[in-house]
């Protein structure tokens, strides 16, 4: 798994959708990990899709279930994907069911969307997509 800063990977996502698209493929896939709650009034980056690695009430990761919906949206195994959650933490996991169900290229977005807790318990202030000002979006 190719571990990604905020910036590195918003470069590699553009560079890699305008390589694939022009040789008749699909672009990466991005995915947003979080509930989707959470993904819908945090904030995420457009064109991301939303594929929970867990969700409410269970809050139990099902790997299995989590690999098969990444495929279906992928349209394969083959198709890079690249993983975002809120911190980095939970795409590591996420990341590491891909590869073992035979998923090709996976990277995941260090920090994830809201980085780092500070000092003071609070997020978006030493690192992350938002805190690196990349293109979000928020419901």
């Amino acid at each position: 798994m190719k571990h990604l800063s905020p910036q590195e990977a918003w470069a590699w996502l553009q560079a890699e959708t305008e390589r694939r698209t022009a040789a008749g493929q699909e672009p990466p896939l991005f995915v947003d990990v979080r509930m989707e709650i959470e993904s819908l009034y945090v904030g995420r980056p457009p064109g991301v899709e939303n594929i929970p690695w867990y969700e409410y009430p269970d809050l139990t990761p099902d790997p299995a279930r989590f690999a098969a919906a990444v495929e279906k949206e992928a349209g394969g195994k083959d198709r890079p994907v690249l993983l975002i959650c809120r911190s980095g933490k939970r795409t590591l996991d996420a990341g590491q069911a891909l590869e073992q169900a035979g998923f090709a290229e996976v990277a995941h977005v260090l920090h994830g969307f809201e980085g780092d807790l500070n000092d003071q318990f609070k997020r978006s202030t030493l690192n992350g997509w938002r805190h690196d000002g990349l293109p979000w979006e928020q419901m």
